[in-house]
C-alpha cells in the first residue's frame, strides 16, 4: 500500500510513475488526497471541539460552587458531544473510504525499472548455460510423464478437474527430491526454513497484498479464509503488527518454506493447458526477506543469487530478465524473472520471480522496524523470491534429461534425495 502521505506530498510525481504501468491513477489519487485533506480538517476542528470540552468539564464544578447556573452551558456541551461524536464517525468512514482506494493501487516501479507495455520490453540481463541438444526428437515432459507412469492427468480430472495432476511413484518421489534439496541448499544459505498454514484470513491475504485485487483468483471457504495463493502470504505475517530490531550487522532477516498453493489462474484461460506449467494446485519453495530499507536492493540482488544456486545445480541453462513497467506484479517495485529452457516450448519459461516489494506489504500487515529502541519505528522493505517452484522444476527435468529410450536420468544433485537412484525407467 502506498503512503497517503506521499501521494499528498508527490501527487504529479506519482501519478507520472504509476504512468509507467501503462494505467492514469490520476482520478484515484486525486480523490485520495482530497479526501485526506477533508479528514485532516475535520480531526482539526475535532480536536478544538475537544480541547473546549476539557476545558469546560473542569469549569462547570467551580461554577456550581459559585452558584453560577450552568444549565446553558451544558445544553452547549451536549450539542458539542454530539459533533464530536458524528465527526468520529465520518473521521472513521473517510478513513476507510481512503484505505479501499489505497489498497487497490499498485506499487511505484523502482526507477531502474525499464519501461514497457508487457513481456516483449523485458530486459534479458544474463543468460546462463546452454540449451541442450538432441540427437532424436524431444517429448514434452507431459508426454514423458504418461510414458513412465509418472504423471497422470486424466485420473486427476476425474478426481478434481482440469488443471490438476496425479505425480506416482518416482515422478512423486523426484518433487519431494527436488523441495529437500531446496530447502537444504537454501538452509545453508542461511534461510530459516518455516512450514505455514495452508489457510489464511482475510487480513493475512490483504496484508500480503493479494486482496481486494486478486479475490477472484483465490479458493476461498465458506467462512471466509483463503487457500494460500502462495507461502508468502502466511510468511509475511508471520511479523505483521510486530516491531523488528535488527543485530548489529544483520541488513535481513531470512526465511524459505515450502507449502501446496492454490489458485485459480482466473485471468490464464487458454494457457499452459497440458503439463505442469499451470495449475489451480502446485508446490513452491518461497524465499523471504525483511530488509533494512537502505539494503533492500543490495539484498534484492542476494536473493537473484540464491534462486540461481538451485537452479545451476540442476543444470539447467536458464536466463534472467528485469521485468518491465507493464509486465511487472501489482505489488513488486522491481522484478527479475529466471527462466529456464524447456525444449516443448523451444523457449524460456518462467520458473521464479525475485521482487523487492519495498514497504508497500509492510504497510499493508504493519510490519516496522527500529535500529535503537529509542528510534522511531519505520516500515521494513520486504521481498519474495520463488526458490523455486517444483512442478516447473519437475518438467524441465524431464525434458532436459530425457534420454532416446524413453528414460530419464535424475540429475546428480538429487540422487541423495532419491537413494541413490540414477535413472526413471
Amino acid at each position: 500500500m502506498l503512503d497517503i502521505k506521499y501521494l499528498k506530498d508527490n501527487m504529479s510525481d506519482a501519478i507520472d510513475c504509476l504512468k509507467r504501468r501503462g494505467k492514469d491513477f490520476t482520478n484515484e489519487i486525486d480523490e485520495a488526497v482530497d479526501l485526506y485533506n477533508k479528514r485532516n480538517e475535520l480531526i482539526y476542528t475535532n480536536e478544538q471541539f475537544k480541547a473546549k470540552q476539557n476545558l469546560v468539564s473542569k469549569e462547570i464544578p467551580l461554577m456550581k460552587k459559585k452558584g453560577i447556573d450552568t444549565t446553558e452551558l451544558l445544553e452547549n456541551m451536549r450539542e458539542i458531544s454530539g459533533k464530536v461524536k458524528e465527526a468520529d464517525v465520518l473521521i472513521k468512514e473517510i478513513d476507510d473510504h481512503i484505505n479501499l482506494i489505497l489498497l487497490n493501487l499498485p506499487n511505484l516501479p523502482h526507477e531502474s525499472v525499464p519501461i514497457g507495455k508487457d513481456d516483449s520490453d523485458n530486459r534479458v540481463i544474463k543468460v546462463f548455460g546452454e540449451p541442450r541438444e538432441f540427437d532424436f526428437v524431444p517429448l514434452p515432459h507431459w508426454e514423458i510423464g504418461e510414458k513412465l507412469g509418472i504423471l497422470n492427468a486424466e485420473r486427476a480430472a476425474k478426481v478434481s478437474g482440469s488443471r490438476f495432476i496425479f505425480y506416482i511413484g518416482d515422478g512423486a518421489r523426484l518433487e519431494r527430491a527436488a523441495a529437500n534439496y531446496f530447502l537444504d541448499t537454501h538452509a545453508k544459505s542461511g534461510y530459516i526454513e518455516m512450514f505455514s498454514p495452508f489457510l489464511v484470513n482475510r487480513a493475512a491475504m490483504t496484508g500480503g497484498a493479494q486482496l481486494p485485487k486478486f479475490e477472484d483468483d483465490a479458493f476461498k471457504t465458506t467462512d471466509d479464509y483463503f487457500l494460500i495463493p502462495t507461502t508468502e502470504v502466511p510468511i509475511i505475517n508471520y511479523h505483521s503488527d510486530e516491531i523488528l530490531t535488527f543485530s548489529e550487522g544483520e541488513n535481513a532477516k531470512n526465511y524459505c518454506g515450502f507449502s501446496t498453493n492454490f489458485r485459480r489462474e482466473a485471468g490464464s484461460a487458454g494457457r499452459d493447458t497440458r503439463g505442469l506449467i499451470r495449475h489451480h494446485q502446485f508446490n513452491k519453495v518461497e524465499l523471504i526477506k525483511f530488509s533494512l530499507p537502505e539494503c533492500s536492493y543490495e539484498e534484492h540482488e542476494k536473493l537473484v543469487a540464491d534462486a540461481e544456486k538451485v537452479l545451476q545445480g540442476l543444470g539447467f541453462a536458464y536466463r534472467i530478465s528485469v521485468l518491465c513497467t507493464g509486465d511487472m506484479g501489482f505489488h513488486s517495485a522491481k522484478t527479475y524473472d529466471l527462466e529456464v529452457y524447456m525444449p516443448s516450448y523451444e523457449r524460456y519459461v518462467e520458473i521464479s520471480s525475485c521482487s523487492n516489494v519495498e514497504d508497500f506489504q509492510a504497510r499493508r500487515a504493519n510490519i516496522r522496524y527500529k535500529k535503537d529502541l529509542n528510534d522511531k519505528a519505520q516500515f521494513v522493505h520486504t521481498l519474495n523470491s520463488s526458490g523455486v517452484a517444483l512442478g516447473r522444476t519437475t518438467a524441465c527435468i524431464l525434458e532436459n534429461y530425457q534420454n532416446a529410450d524413453g528414460t530419464v536420468t535424475i540429475p546428480e544433485v538429487l540422487r541423495p534425495y532419491m537413494g541413490g537412484q540414477e535413472i526413471i525407467k
